[in-house]
């Protein structure tokens, strides 16, 4: 990848434009935060060739909401268990308004 490649990649919010210091900072939290929430498996940073964690914008933003949660009090790991299931209620209801939205059409999709 060229150095023009990765310049048009930063708008990509699965990028992994960020490094654990960089990312730390942006939240305002420290490293030893994004080790607890990684080892929670609540995001999973890529490794460089040289094995060090690079950050999404997207993960970062996942990041912030355990660190919110996690400053009112909540435990790390309930908070990752929190957002955890936020998520999949979020995608439960995006399937079952794609479901609403196929049975209300004049001509249902058929099924085998």
């Amino acid at each position: 990848m060229t150095a023009d490649d990765s310049f048009g990649r930063l708008d990509d919010d699965d990028y992994p434009a960020y490094t654990m210091g960089r990312a730390a900072e942006m939240l305002g939290t420290t490293q030893g935060f994004l080790r607890a929430i990684g080892e929670a498996r609540l995001i999973t940073p890529l490794r460089s060739e040289g094995g060090h964690r690079r950050y999404s914008r997207y993960q970062l933003r996942i990041a912030a909401r355990a660190r919110e949660l996690v400053d009112q009090g909540t435990p790390i790991e309930a908070a990752c268990r929190i957002i955890i299931l936020e998520d999949q209620l979020e995608e439960a209801q995006r399937i079952n308004a794609k479901h609403r939205r196929a049975a209300q059409s004049p001509n249902p999709p058929a099924t085998a």
